[in-house]
């Protein structure tokens, strides 16, 4: 075995363990709930769980960033949709913004505390009237001696209940369209940072996710991440990774609801044989194990792309288009064959597909991929 699959088999372990012990027991209660508690983030900090693939000196594991993925796909594969999106927006999305944006000072301030769990992390972008339409976004951020005061509302913000650091992205410019946004380290404990009560979904439901508001939400200058008015360029710069991160999302869910239905499918019986035996259910699970070794494949060509600094915004539609929707149709078709019981709570099944559904819609619906797709072929 070679050290990359040592490594590989090693993380694996741990990270099955970690979710088994720690989250396996509760999960059903947090789902209930509407709400994974927030000393959970401790817990996954303390266990190696967060900053897997960020450097030493940070505290984290400098583990391979296949790796970084695993840890998103075994959480979902477990059923555990809620929590793979909010740990994808924390250990996935914004730390790799700051590690690769941040000054040193910021990096050194925020990045230990967000891998022990101490900070837990959330990204606002979406707002109430501006969802894939980035360049509409209506929350400024003013320029004054004293720093950047900030005013607007942002919505559908994953782990906006519990996080104590927020990405804000901003217009410093109203004017310049896609080219005045900025982005800036908001602090959630200043004055002027509120939120909204969270918002109930129809999956997901351990995820929590909530309406933030600024009103003259003063930051200090060194707030700002990167430089002004790059805020879209940064964003562009780290989608790719994102829609990664949802892909192994889609990959792990998939080949989770699948185990599921083949161990029902071969106990439950109906016209004296076991459902297994229908041509119908080999035909459907067939073409779905089909679907997933493909979508694997791509997600793994994509994963060798981005590590070598070449995947680029179509690559990355066209694996956020194809999982997500994959996901959702396997999910729904797994469901099917289990019949009325597919309907209820008291099987996993049920919130395999809830969970899916969401996955089409955020990181960029389905319909702004095919665009970004179609750009790539006819231009704007």
């Amino acid at each position: 075995m070679s050290g990359h699959q040592e490594d590989t088999a090693l993380f694996h372990e741990m990270i099955n363990r970690v979710l088994d012990k720690e989250i396996a027991p509760h999960y059903e209660q947090w789902e209930e709930q509407s709400a994974i508690p927030r000393s959970v983030w401790n817990t996954l900090g303390q266990a190696g769980m967060l900053g897997i693939d960020m450097p030493e000196e940070y505290g984290g594991a400098a583990a391979s960033f296949e790796i970084s993925q695993l840890a998103i796909s075994e959480i979902a594969r477990k059923g555990f949709g809620g929590l793979a999106g909010g740990y994808n927006i924390h250990a996935n999305i914004v730390m790799p913004y700051l590690l690769h944006l941040g000054t040193q000072a910021q990096k050194q301030h925020y990045l230990p505390a967000m891998i022990r769990g101490d900070i837990l992390s959330a990204i606002a972008m979406t707002e109430p009237n501006a969802g894939s339409d980035l360049a509409a976004m209506r929350t400024t951020a003013q320029r004054t001696e004293k720093g950047y005061v900030l005013n607007g509302a942002k919505v559908f913000i994953t782990n906006g209940l519990h996080a104590e650091l927020v990405i804000v992205c901003a217009k410093t410019d109203p004017q310049a369209g896609a080219k005045g946004v900025s982005l800036f380290l908001v602090d959630a404990s200043l004055p002027g940072f509120s939120r909204g009560k969270g918002i109930r979904k129809i999956g997901q439901h351990a995820s929590d996710t909530a309406e933030l508001f600024f009103s003259d939400l003063l930051v200090p200058h060194d707030a700002l991440l990167g430089e002004e008015g790059r805020g879209f360029a940064y964003l562009m710069q780290e989608l790719p990774r994102e829609r990664l991160g949802v892909g192994a999302q889609a990959v792990g869910a998939t080949e989770g609801v699948l185990a599921l239905t083949l161990d029902y499918v071969q106990q439950r019986h109906a016209f004296g044989q076991r459902v297994a035996d229908f041509q119908n259910t080999r035909f459907k699970l067939a073409e779905a194990k089909a679907r997933l070794e493909v979508a694997k494949a791509y997600l793994n060509q994509c994963i060798g792309s981005y590590l070598k600094g070449e995947m680029g915004p179509t690559e990355a539609a066209i694996l956020k288009l194809m999982l997500t929707e994959m996901q959702c149709d396997i999910a729904n078709e797994c469901l099917q064959l289990f019949g009325g019981y597919g309907y209820t709570l008291e099987y996993p099944v049920s919130r395999f597909f809830v969970d899916a559904r969401v996955q089409t819609i955020y990181a960029g619906t389905s319909e702004i991929m095919k665009e970004v797709i179609a750009r790539s072929m006819l231009g704007k």
